[in-house]
């Protein structure tokens, strides 16, 4: 009798301790609501990021160096908090391939999730065009005068390396929809932005960087802000391994917000 009643006691205390997701997002058919979000706040990164530039450029450096790289790192973290329990908050390419390498998010999920980036960038960059026209080059990204295609790859390789080694990080234990995890990610995109944003634009996303690329028409510098992320994601997932190990369950969590399986445990696929 005792027994059961410890039975009892430990079960409820792991109920307190590792609620289950509300019942609707549990359903796949609401699979919309994960990519709406993705599309939503793909967007008002988007047109933060970019709009800083376009906006410096229009008011004659009423936007300063230093505002225009802390104000994506603000947004992001907004972001984090309002809806990173519904999505997780990827907002970038390069941070799904990484969950989704991290075995943290399946890859069946991937496609809607990148679709839902790419949607929402060419939104914020034709947004930026219509109420400001092409002005400031509609924020893309580009090499810094005297910086070389290679320099500016190193750099989107190395900034996005930690970026998501932070991402990855902070979810391991559950915190990437919390407090710590939108402190983290949204302080270290100001931070990269504040000594990087000169010799790369210290973009670190690829959506960020192609969508203006693709409403201004020109895609000279593309591959330098499709590679080096991508490839940074994958230099993180491999440091992650070795700093962590195995992935978590929380990191599943994190990744998928409240979608992950209700005992917590990473989802198949």
């Amino acid at each position: 009798m005792r027994s059961h009643r410890e039975t009892e006691g430990a079960v409820q205390q792991r109920r307190m301790l590792h609620p289950p997701a509300a019942p609707n997002f549990l359903d796949n058919s609401i699979e919309w609501r994960r990519i709406f979000s993705e599309i939503w706040g793909t967007f008002l990164l988007v047109v933060v990021a970019a709009g800083a530039a376009v906006v410096s450029a229009k008011s004659h450096g009423a936007v300063t160096l230093p505002m225009a790289v802390v104000a994506p790192g603000l947004m992001v973290m907004a972001i984090i908090y309002f809806m990173g329990t519904v999505s997780g908050a990827h907002l970038n390419p390069a941070v799904t391939l990484a969950f989704a390498v991290r075995r943290n998010f399946p890859w069946r999920r991937v496609p809607g999730y990148l679709l839902g980036q790419i949607a929402g960038g060419l939104a914020a960059a034709l947004f930026l065009r219509a109420m400001f026209g092409s002005v400031g080059d509609l924020g893309a990204t580009q090499p810094g005068a005297g910086v070389s295609d290679l320099q500016a790859l190193a750099m989107e390789t190395l900034l996005t390396a930690g970026l998501v080694n932070t991402v990855l990080g902070t979810a391991s234990g559950a915190r990437n929809i919390g407090a710590n995890g939108a402190i983290a990610v949204g302080g270290y995109i100001a931070l990269a932005g504040l000594w990087a944003a000169p010799i790369s634009g210290a973009s670190m996303n690829p959506v960020r960087s192609l969508a203006p690329d693709l409403v201004r028409g020109s895609l000279d510098s593309a591959w330098i802000y499709l590679v080096g992320p991508l490839a940074g994601a994958l230099i993180a997932v491999v440091f992650e391994w070795i700093l962590r190990g195995p992935p978590t369950p929380s990191g599943a969590i994190a990744a998928q917000g409240t979608l992950a399986n209700d005992d917590g445990s990473p989802p198949s696929g």
